[in-house]
């Protein structure tokens, strides 16, 4: 609930500082005085667009501060929590506005953007101009009246869910359908080149090992030779060999060992040495042996070596990748047909995504004739209370085709009116007047805001139009409401303006040179003044005043 308002240096207000109470609130005036300057005000502090003309002239700046009792409003709370901006049960929300255009916005203390001060405005009040009703026309709004009416957002939000996903699922369907001529010869293409790696088959590492296989068997002959020669000098030679001349120098040693110790480690290397000679001669020889001079096994190399150098050009992939290369072409050539598979798939998913839409849908439609019903009733029953008493108001709810459907569901809500006996029902715009229409607006905003949270309703001239019987039918209606939250009504009609549980009067002073709005709460007396202005004009009566007593004791 708002709680107070200061306004600073805003157009023609110097300063202003605004108590606000519970109940229904009327702000009457003069024309011209600025009575919905405080509601300007409000929009501006909960983040409407501003720019420097609005500051008053001669200062730098205008000041808007706007406090909240919010005890009663947890999802206000719950936002002010998750944005880490709580403080207790009051809220403050201010905005200052630079006379070059900028402004600066906080809650409790913290600057915010904009966008902040409008997400928290939402949840603190809701502003009803007087064109509000031009948007009862629009078939857009009336379904939002009705789905808020019939306060299904679970339900609208699974609808939505399951159109997105059904749209994605056509969306891809429809993609890999164009992509299918393309497909198709990319699939012939790899067809192609994966029967012929898979007939050549090569294999990870084989073409270093072929390569190596490749250098020993063309050098064969020379690894023969000089295993032989080296065997021979190790150990085979008569004319000397390396194991015989170390036998020697080991003898020798081992004898000068027993005369001084310290050749010990000389004899143990000698030792050591003569083991790895002869080691290395048996090697050798056992390698000699094995060692194949095989003309056809290097003729089959050469081959597969030439195949898999012809391979790796064409495919311009490294020798060493052609492996690889095979590999990657395969799986290229499975996703192909996991493609045409997943079309199949898509087929089925597409079907069970359209049945639970439709099924969904069709809930929603179910809760909206209900809602249209119950709505319709209501509507008709506020009409006949603004002196609308031979009208007929009825909301059709037509069910669609499905290729007409959307993420808002399968209906179209139509608000359809008579307002004269014998007179068929037909859509609005085709027979209301503008007076009917602002009352049937006006009916529906306070029906609809029974069921809101919005704890502030502030209702700018919506009787805009209205006159006598009709007038003080608005005033029960606002009054009525004002017991469940709290309403501020800007009126020019003294019907209305009596219905007030308090009265706020707006007047202008200027001393010739400035010019001042100022606003005050009025006491009794001076509501029934302020009444019998508004029925008489300028010049009171008495009868005026008794007349303005008469509306202020019967509420």
């Amino acid at each position: 609930m708002l709680t107070h308002l200061h306004i600073s240096n805003f157009a023609i207000v110097r300063a202003l500082e605004i108590e606000w109470h519970a109940g229904m609130t009327t702000i009457t005036g003069e024309t011209g005085a600025g009575k919905s300057i405080s509601l300007d005000a409000l929009a501006l502090c909960l983040g409407e667009r501003a720019d420097g003309t609005v500051v008053r002239p001669g200062t730098d700046k205008a000041d808007f501060v706007a406090t909240f009792d919010i005890s009663n409003l947890p999802a206000a709370q719950q936002w002010l929590q998750s944005q880490d901006l709580a403080m207790g049960n009051e809220c403050i929300v201010r905005r200052v506005v630079g006379s070059e255009g900028r402004s600066r916005g906080y809650i409790n203390g913290v600057q915010v953007p904009a966008q902040q001060l409008k997400l928290l405005g939402q949840l603190l009040l809701s502003i009803h101009g007087q064109h509000a009703h031009q948007l009862l026309l629009k078939s857009d709004h009336q379904r939002q009246l009705l789905d808020a009416f019939a306060d299904h957002p679970a339900l609208l939000a699974s609808v939505k869910q399951h159109w997105k996903n059904w749209q994605q699922l056509k969306q891809e369907y429809q993609e890999l359908q164009k992509s299918q001529q393309q497909r198709e010869a990319q699939r012939q293409l790899l067809e192609y080149q994966v029967a012929e790696l898979d007939q050549f088959s090569p294999q990870a590492d084989e073409f270093s090992a072929l390569e190596n296989e490749h250098q020993r068997l063309s050098h064969s002959a020379q690894l023969i030779e000089s295993s032989q020669q080296c065997v021979q000098l190790l150990s085979d030679s008569d004319d000397g060999n390396v194991l015989n001349l170390l036998r020697l120098a080991a003898h020798q040693i081992s004898d000068a060992c027993a005369i001084d110790a310290k050749l010990a480690s000389v004899d143990q290397m000698l030792q050591e040495a003569l083991v790895q000679v002869d080691e290395a001669s048996r090697e050798l020889r056992r390698y000699g042996e094995r060692v194949d001079i095989d003309p056809e096994r290097l003729s089959e190399i050469d081959q597969r070596l030439g195949q898999w150098l012809t391979l790796s050009r064409k495919h311009q992939v490294p020798n060493d990748q052609l492996a690889l290369h095979h590999q990657h072409l395969s799986s290229q050539l499975l996703q192909l047909a996991g493609d045409d598979e997943r079309l199949n798939e898509l087929d089925l998913a597409i079907a069970q995504a359209a049945r639970q839409y439709s099924e969904t849908a069709a809930s929603l439609t179910e809760q909206r004739q209900q809602a249209a019903l119950e709505l319709s009733t209501k509507i008709a029953a506020s009409m006949a209370d603004l002196s609308m008493h031979n009208a007929r108001f009825q909301i059709e709810v037509q069910t669609l085709a499905l290729d007409k459907a959307n993420a808002l569901g399968l209906d179209h809500i139509e608000f359809i009116v008579s307002t004269n006996p014998g007179q068929p029902l037909q859509p609005m715009h085709k027979v209301a007047s503008g007076g009917e229409l602002s009352r049937i607006s006006l009916a529906v905003q306070v029906i609809l805001a029974d069921k809101t949270t919005t704890p502030t309703l502030i209702f700018d001239e919506v009787d805009v139009g209205i006159s006598g019987p009709v007038a003080a039918g608005v005033g029960r209606l606002l009054r009525q409401l004002g017991s469940a939250t709290q309403v501020i009504c800007v009126t020019h009609l003294p019907q209305v303006a009596s219905q007030g549980h308090q009265q706020m009067y707006v007047e202008k002073y200027t001393d010739g040179i400035h010019t001042e709005t100022r606003m005050r709460n009025l006491s009794d007396d001076e509501r029934v003044q302020e009444i019998a202005r508004l029925l008489a004009g300028e010049n009171v009566s008495a009868s005026a005043i008794a007349n303005a007593r008469e509306l202020l004791c019967t509420p």
